[in-house]
């Protein structure tokens, strides 16, 4: 039973290299493409599909506008509606080259990230039912 043990051990951490070494590989593709696109992330509480999908509809809007004539509200409402609409309500959004901010966001739902020499401000909170008593 012992030797039963052994190869049960063995595997397993065998197992476990080849699941990290994958992971590594998908986390090196997704440095690369970020590089590639000129996205870096800031900070982020977010599952990487989320951030794919805010990295990609923030560059084909940017790049669908006018070279030096960044529309900083288009691009917040955009990717707001598209949050909304894909995920639930209630997703903000801050775009612009220079701002501040102090937010509160729900679990998973915090991303600032800069795409060429934009910053993405993008974050969910709670929605709480009015209580009409």
């Amino acid at each position: 039973m012992e030797g039963a043990e052994e190869e049960l051990e063995r595997r397993s951490k065998f197992l476990k290299s080849l699941i990290q070494k994958k992971k590594s590989e998908e986390q090196q593709e997704q440095h690369d493409h970020l590089q590639h696109n000129n996205v870096r992330v800031r900070a982020c509480d977010m599952p990487l599909p989320l951030q794919n999908r805010a990295f990609r509809c923030a560059r084909d809007l940017l790049d669908s506008m006018p070279p030096k004539k960044l529309d900083s509200k288009r691009l917040a409402l955009t990717l707001k509606k598209e949050f909304d609409s894909s995920y639930g309500p209630a997703w903000h959004c801050i775009v612009g080259t220079s701002f501040g901010s102090y937010v509160t966001h729900s679990l998973g739902g915090f991303l600032y990230f800069s795409i060429d020499k934009v910053y993405v401000l993008l974050f969910k909170t709670a929605v709480e039912p009015l209580d009409h008593s």
